[in-house]
């Protein structure tokens, strides 16, 4: 089995795979008479040809580390952001392509108050809370083609701290 260490989510460290999602810094503009920050147009969706964004709610059982890595997915048809419904972490694991092959994977952390945007195509883990009650609101593509991929790992891969 391989391992697979966990680092801290960072837009930087993220960025080839997608958009970290985070009020940080200064805002884009002041709304609401002052009294709201909007940080503005912060992920590069993407629904595709003949897709639209919709809205899901998700409740996943919460996964404990280590954690034994045995599948991933990826959407051909469009981006998948992930905004939890809590301030806890999450499990964030991603690859890199290789004519149809997930490699180079690498597992993220967030910290309180971050959600992630994958781009199109972005092979990931699915959805892994580490802790209840495992609620996110998920925009997504809706449409008729088909929009999931998955990738059974042979060997497996153990995510550590």
């Amino acid at each position: 089995m391989n391992t697979l260490r966990i680092e801290p989510l960072t837009a930087a460290a993220f960025a080839p795979f997608g958009d970290v999602l985070e009020a940080v810094g200064d805002p884009d503009k002041l709304i609401n008479q002052g009294m709201c920050g909007r940080f503005h147009d912060r992920a590069r969706l993407d629904f595709g040809p003949g897709g639209r964004a919709g809205i899901s709610i998700f409740k996943a059982i919460p996964r404990e580390l280590p954690y034994t890595l045995d599948l991933v997915e990826r959407h051909p048809d469009g981006s998948q952001a992930f905004l939890p419904m809590s301030l806890d972490p999450f499990l964030i694991i991603v690859a890199e392509d290789d004519n149809g092959t997930p490699v180079n994977f690498r597992a993220f952390l967030s910290s309180e108050g971050q959600g992630i945007n994958f781009l199109r195509n972005t092979w990931h883990g699915v959805l892994t809370p580490l802790h209840a009650p495992g609620l996110f609101a998920v925009v997504d593509r809706i449409g008729d083609t088909p929009n999931l991929q998955e990738y059974w790992l042979d060997p497996q891969y153990v995510v550590v701290n």
